[in-house]
């Protein structure tokens, strides 16, 4: 039996589908690197919408996106909890359909509906020394609302070295996001976010925040006039 005794140099690059010669060549022309969408994939999708971090890539488009170096530094967030997700569940309250109610231990809001169901999304409520209760109407609703911080917000952060805006009007970067519920005659409101990672959180200086998909779901359901309890 013949024995073939190849250099480890050219068992290699025959493995990869170079000749020896080719591969000794460091001007040669190299065959394309092919990755497998099944190798690919689950750490593509592992990076979620957050911003700052990569679209998730269509399976046609893996070696493209395997291949493209980033615009900038990919920055990994947490992802929402899937109990936070939009959902139709048993409610067994006293609140006529219709009512909005907002459980703040547990950082649900549920819109009731008929025959003992609600609609329940994920909210961010107040932090720690910014809880609050009560029940109020929904007395205004606006689309990619200006923000206007409080005087005593802005002096808040301010001795923390961080200087917010008199005045930012509505848009992506809006920390209100897409939609808000201006609830009675407080400064609180139900709002969109553009930082959806920190729903189920304790976060806000006490306004309500929704993803931004939720609270233009929640806005198309509702009218002014609305009650929310918050509990």
């Amino acid at each position: 039996m013949k024995r073939v005794v190849f250099s480890v140099f050219g068992a290699v690059a025959v493995f990869a589908g170079v000749t020896p010669s080719a591969a000794g060549d460091r001007y040669a022309d190299r065959p394309p690197v092919m990755v497998s969408p099944d190798l690919s994939a689950p750490w593509v999708l592992q990076l979620g919408n957050a911003p700052g971090t990569a679209q998730p890539a269509q399976p046609d488009r893996v070696q493209t996106a395997a291949v493209q170096a980033p615009a900038k530094r990919m920055v990994m967030r947490p992802q929402i909890n899937p109990i936070y997700l939009p959902q139709e569940v048993a409610y067994d309250g006293t609140q006529k359909p219709g009512t909005i109610v907002i459980d703040t231990t547990q950082n649900f809001l549920y819109l009731v509906e008929k025959n003992g169901k609600a609609r329940r999304y994920g909210v961010g409520t107040g932090k720690p020394g910014f809880e609050w209760s009560g029940t109020h109407k929904i007395t205004n609703k606006r689309e990619w609302p200006d923000w206007r911080p409080p005087a005593q917000m802005i002096k808040r952060e301010a001795a923390k070295g961080r200087y917010l805006p008199t005045y930012l009007a509505g848009g992506i970067e809006n920390p209100l996001g897409a939609r808000a519920l201006y609830l009675g005659t407080t400064e609180y409101r139900i709002h969109g976010t553009n930082q959806p990672w920190t729903i189920g959180g304790a976060v806000s200086s006490g306004c309500i925040r929704m993803r931004n998909e939720d609270v233009v779901d929640l806005y198309e359901r509702v009218n002014v006039g609305t009650t929310v309890e918050v509990i």
